[in-house]
């Protein structure tokens, strides 16, 4: 960590130019003697990565930006205010994995105290030095290995323990909760023995009940998308729940937030309802699908499935309190009827419970992206393949 990167002129230049591209910057020659120009490059390549993702930092004074990757791996500040409020006032909580510290940060503002470790001593001080700068003031960064932290701790001194497992050991991925870095599936009779609650950030990719399987103690499982992206899933185990675990889906978008929980009991035993396509088109976020809320979704909302197996859902009202997107159904064609009588040009394509990929679609039928026209190729009730055309209103 280069503190002559928080000298008042150094943080002046990079405000001046922040809008650059971190690569003409890269270069010039530095203005200043104690910071280079790859120096300089790196904190507007961080600004610029923290706008969206991290404001507050971005348009605080005298933050310091740590190397790319730390960026790239953090959370953003909206699924951090998720974290937020899963934690009871008054907590002690250790963030194992610590990283950027921003899920920290975010923490603190509920507990009593977090502690941050982070085995890299230089982004260890970086995050210290940013907490200092928010007014984080309850933040403890340590530079140590968090899982021997814990060891060191008498048993039940902690309230909760924060971990996001690294999902890349010795440079190459790895897809097994068990093959993540730390293993926090042998790691779970240590965590109860020091804490009541364990919360572990999976990647998007980790299939649940794979993980429900291997997680003793599951109480809650969030899957957090932001504005259509599945971000993160959130597994909350508490080790005096022995149930079965809720379900939460929730969406971020346009700075709404909407939430769909259901238990999985109750996604098996609703039944579902088909139809013909009516006046709306229903499609789920992102986060509704990977949580497999395809039944109570529609039971929430007196939806009808277009088919058993296509996760788009129709109805004669408009109800916009639904977590996904809306059209208004303009037509409905056969394959066929479709192929003969296309005039559109240039449309948004989609595919649910179909035989073909979107590319060879478009290319096909001579379609090019974009538009206000949505074309779904789907699955009707009966079996029938079809294309539905309409507009989004929601």
């Amino acid at each position: 960590m280069n503190k002559h990167i928080l000298d008042k002129d150094v943080q002046e230049f990079i405000k001046a130019n922040r809008e650059l591209s971190p690569s003409t910057i890269a270069l010039k020659r530095s203005p200043f003697s104690h910071v280079t120009s790859a120096e300089l490059a790196s904190q507007i390549d961080g600004w610029q990565r923290s706008v969206r993702k991290l404001p507050t930092w971005a348009f605080s004074p005298n933050i310091y930006y740590p190397d790319k990757i730390n960026l790239e791996q953090c959370s953003s500040e909206h699924t951090a205010l998720i974290k937020q409020t899963l934690i009871h006032t008054g907590s002690k909580v250790v963030d194992v994995t610590g990283g950027f510290g921003v899920d920290s940060c975010y923490i603190a503002q509920e507990a009593e105290i977090v502690i941050h470790c982070e085995l890299n001593e230089k982004l260890s001080k970086i995050v210290q030095h940013n907490a200092a700068e928010l007014g984080v003031n309850n933040l403890v960064c340590l530079a140590t290995d968090g899982v021997e932290y814990i060891r060191q701790q008498e048993d039940d001194v902690l309230d909760y323990i924060y971990i996001d497992p690294s999902r890349r050991v010795n440079h190459a991925k790895v897809f097994l909760l068990e093959d993540c870095e730390p293993n926090i599936v042998d790691l779970q009779d240590l965590f109860f023995k020091k804490s009541r609650y364990v919360i572990c950030k999976l990647s998007p990719l980790m299939d649940i009940s794979t993980a429900l399987g291997k997680l003793r103690h599951v109480k809650y499982v969030f899957v957090i998308s932001v504005d259509g992206d599945c971000k993160e899933l959130l597994f909350v185990q508490d080790k005096l729940f022995d149930g079965t675990p809720k379900i939460s889906a929730i969406r971020l978008f346009a700075d709404q937030i909407q939430v769909h929980t259901f238990g999985i009991e109750e996604e098996k035993s609703t039944l579902i309802r088909t139809s013909d396509p009516l006046t709306y088109l229903y499609d789920p976020d992102v986060s509704v699908t990977k949580a497999g809320a395809f039944k109570t979704i529609s039971k929430r909302f007196s939806l009808f499935k277009l088919h058993t197996n296509t996760h788009l859902y129709t109805a004669e009202i408009l109800d916009e309190e639904f977590p996904g997107r809306i059209f208004k159904i303009q037509k409905v064609q056969s394959i066929p009827s479709f192929k003969k009588n296309n005039s559109l040009t240039k449309a948004n394509v989609a595919t649910k419970n179909f035989p073909i990929k979107v590319d060879e679609i478009r290319k096909r039928y001579k379609i090019k992206d974009g538009g206000s026209d949505f074309l779904f190729f789907t699955t009707d009730p009966a079996g029938n393949h079809i294309v539905i055309q309409g507009v989004k209103v929601v």
